[in-house]
């Protein structure tokens, strides 16, 4: 039997040194750097061993998708192209996933939901595509500013889905992600979602790994499907559609393979809290309020708290950082002391609202708000007013601001 040499410590072809992905993200030296979430995203891929980024324009991931063409041309991304449309761009992501590569790509708003019947196949097939998802309108009149509305879409296709706060979050997450999704109990596709602008277009400092070390390559070998190979499920439906067979045999195949994704997505769970110390954050929770949130409506509500502190009220925190898997237990433990929870949310149908009030006993404690759409900004006293409101207490008009 040949020998099977490990790939850690040696070099790749721009010098850089494949390195034990824990001890890239949790031992080596980090530097910090003053980057916008769109330079974060491409240093993250210059360390992830990509091996295909697909691209195609739309506001406002077009930066992030621009700036990984830049690694394609220094070397560090096996190939990139632009496809000819959002669908085109996540059915050729597929096709190099088939074939076994490692996958990259970008969305956001009305493309994400072109290309969507794209997503549950890719889900369906086990490919551990990565997809950053930048959030932003999608419903008519037309907007380009952030809205979250697009996640309620994705949290039933069958992909990992996580939500940024930050530009950190979003360096450490993408190489994070392939650790999760690549693991052979789970293999399958992350969508990970941020609120565009608010952290694609905005500065922060940022604690960045070596560029000169980077994730071990994808082994296709450890997907729990083989690649490419027309003989067995899921691939076969390519050649050999089910229904054309037999109604029987597609619904009993169907059934079986469908539940096996939601297995694999509740298998991902583990790796999620190894990786990402834990589904949740939490702060106070034995507050009587707490603020239940996910990407910058976390940032909102901690400001919110320490305004509501000056004026003697406590308040808790929990940020959700995975919604698949939905951390319910997690959420459950966290939020059981509290007589009022409150979801502030960057859209208008309350989707993190409802999961919540779908999770904890009591679901009367859930105070679904307060909400902003279309590219709005939360500032953090409309928080502080829907808790003070609420509670029975005196709250002044934000029209007093003068804004």
């Amino acid at each position: 039997m040949a020998e099977i040499k490990s790939v850690i410590g040696t070099q790749n072809k721009k010098g850089q040194t494949y390195t034990d992905a824990w001890k890239l993200l949790n031992e080596a030296p980090r530097t910090p750097s003053f980057f916008t979430g769109s330079e974060v995203i491409k240093e993250a891929i210059r360390r992830a061993s990509c091996d295909v980024m697909i691209a195609y324009p739309i506001t406002p991931q077009s930066e992030a998708a621009a700036l990984i063409g830049e690694l394609f041309a220094e070397g560090y991304v096996g190939d990139y192209f632009r496809g000819e449309s959002e669908f085109a761009v996540m059915s050729q992501c597929a096709g190099a996933a088939f074939g076994g590569a490692r996958v990259f790509t970008t969305t956001a708003g009305p493309g994400t939901m072109r290309a969507m019947e794209n997503f549950p196949m890719w889900a369906g097939a086990r490919l551990p595509i990565q997809m950053i998802v930048t959030c932003r309108g999608i419903n008519s009149p037309l907007s380009i500013q952030p809205d979250t509305l697009e996640i309620a879409y994705l949290l039933n296709t069958g992909m990992l889905v996580w939500h940024a706060e930050t530009a950190q979050d979003f360096f450490d997450w993408i190489l994070k992600g392939y650790m999760v999704s690549e693991e052979p109990d789970v293999h399958l596709p992350l969508a990970l979602c941020c609120d565009g602008f608010f952290v694609t277009h905005t500065k922060d400092v940022v604690n960045l790994t070596p560029a000169d070390m980077c994730l071990p390559p994808y082994d296709p070998y450890r997907s729990p499907v083989p690649c490419m190979d027309m003989e067995c499920p899921p691939v076969r439906m390519m050649r050999d559609p089910f229904v054309m067979k037999s109604n029987y045999i597609s619904y009993a195949t169907h059934a079986s393979w469908q539940q096996e994704i939601w297995a694999a997505v509740e298998r991902s769970r583990k790796h999620s809290i190894h990786w990402l110390n834990g589904l949740i954050d939490t702060e106070n929770t034995d507050a009587d309020i707490m603020i239940v949130s996910s990407g910058t409506a976390v940032s909102q509500g901690r400001e919110a708290i320490r305004m509501l502190e000056d004026e003697g009220v406590r308040c808790g925190l929990v940020k959700v950082k995975t919604l698949r898997p939905w951390p319910e237990e997690e959420i459950r433990e966290a939020t059981k002391n509290a007589k009022h929870i409150f979801v502030p949310e960057f859209n208008v149908t309350g989707w993190l609202a409802k999961e919540i009030r779908a999770t904890i006993p009591n679901p009367h404690r859930v105070h679904a708000g307060p909400h902003v759409c279309g590219g709005m900004t939360m500032p953090p006293e409309i928080i502080v007013s829907e808790i003070k409101t609420a509670l029975g207490m005196k709250t002044l008009s934000l029209a007093g601001r003068g804004s």
